[in-house]
């Protein structure tokens, strides 16, 4: 059978669309029609429109996991590949979602692998993803590997939401703090320095130099605004260069804090997925050219890219990763004692979540020492606003008496 996507009305004339299975188009409004609908377009879901349209469509990170876990409960179970779609077709709430899995079902019912299936929608199932499945679809442990690719998918998801949740506290105050700054200086201090200007008297100097910050923001802080626009987007058209990106890259990673959060974040990517293909009986060389795909940092990608040259020329893995010095220790150790005892798999697993562990905590510490210096910093900024606006107030009082 083949999915269609559909347009119909019911007996009330509201509009309705779905995805039906049926073996021709034909058979498709007729199920329909036993449905109490009336079909306005039937249209197969791998046909030209229907394709593009659902190809283009991605599932968010926790509807995919969801679905992971739930095939792979449904294979352990028993069901065919076939049947696990067309139960998971039924339990989708979304028509995104429906549309892509009836897509990848059809596919399968063509002929094709369930890795080819997920080929035609790229955007949906990540490279990791697809190289997984091919993996238990050779070995005969799908279920299993689909377990595995829902662990993978749990973890790096939490960590994701972890860092986000952390970060958004501080996100809210510094937003908030430049807010107050900006009122301040654009509304409150124009109306209170009047006075000062009118006046013959010498003004301080921290007050003429508020004065003048006032009346650039009011003045010209629109143009400010068009340059700090102008400036990220030609920043973001000069990152495509992959020279640029590259040098970009490496200055980040030089830096004290940055450099290694942003290093151990890359690594834990590359860890995981290397555990789950390894693991899988992908080809070493395979998983590394996969794994090399999660890495969003150019020079540990071309760390991989080297390394994996020299363990195509007979290296062991651990010491071609070590010799470019971009991953931790730690991990290049446990990759090395994987490789003698014959436990790759495991202990690639092991490093990814201690530098997991090792991610959360530092995220954690980070965000709190974050918070109190956020706070100090728009203390100090009001602070000096205040002194700008009192010290003439001050120096008046002074002569008065």
């Amino acid at each position: 059978m083949t999915a269609f996507r559909y347009r119909a009305l019911d007996a009330d004339g509201q509009e309705s669309n779905g995805v039906v299975e049926a073996d021709t188009a034909r058979a498709a409004r007729g199920l329909l029609r036993e449905r109490g609908l009336f079909p306005l377009d039937v249209a197969g879901v791998t046909q030209a429109g229907g394709s593009r349209f659902a190809r283009r469509r991605r599932l968010s990170d926790s509807d995919l996991t969801l679905v992971t876990r739930q095939w792979s409960t449904l294979l352990s179970s028993g069901l065919t590949v076939e049947q696990a779609l067309a139960a998971l077709i039924e339990q989708s709430e979304t028509e995104t979602q429906r549309q892509l899995l009836a897509g990848v079902r059809s596919e399968v019912l063509a002929g094709y692998s369930l890795r080819a299936a997920l080929d035609r929608f790229p955007h949906a199932f990540p490279p990791i993803y697809r190289a997984s499945v091919a993996a238990g679809e050779k070995s005969g442990e799908l279920p299993t590997v689909m377990n595995q690719l829902a662990d993978y998918l749990e973890r790096a998801n939490g960590l994701r939401q972890k860092t986000l949740q952390a970060l958004l506290y501080p996100a809210i105050v510094a937003v908030v703090a430049l807010l107050v700054v900006i009122g301040l200086m654009t509304y409150v201090v124009p109306q209170v320095v009047t006075v000062f200007q009118q006046g013959k008297q010498a003004l301080p100097w921290l007050t003429r130099a508020l004065i003048a910050t006032s009346d650039l923001l009011r003045n010209w802080g629109w143009l400010l605004l068009l340059a700090g626009v102008a400036a990220a987007i030609a920043g973001r058209f000069a990152l495509r260069s992959t020279a640029v990106r590259r040098q970009w890259h490496r200055r980040l990673l030089s830096l004290p804090v940055i450099g290694r959060h942003l290093r151990t974040l890359d690594a834990t990517r590359f860890g995981s997925t290397l555990s789950i293909l390894a693991g899988s009986g992908v080809p070493l060389l395979s998983a590394l050219d996969a794994g090399r795909q999660v890495i969003s940092l150019l020079p540990l990608g071309d760390a991989v890219a080297v390394a994996a040259d020299r363990v195509r020329e007979g290296q062991p893995l651990s010491r071609a990763l070590g010799a470019s010095r971009q991953f931790p220790p730690l991990m290049v150790h446990m990759i090395a004692n994987g490789e003698a005892t014959g436990r790759l798999g495991e202990m690639l697993d092991r490093a990814a979540r201690l530098q997991q562990q090792e991610l959360e905590n530092r995220t954690a510490a980070l965000t709190a020492l974050l918070e109190p210096l956020l706070l100090l910093l728009m203390g100090g900024m009001v602070l000096l606003i205040v002194l700008a606006v009192m010290q003439p107030i001050i120096e008046i009082n002074t002569l008065l008496k």
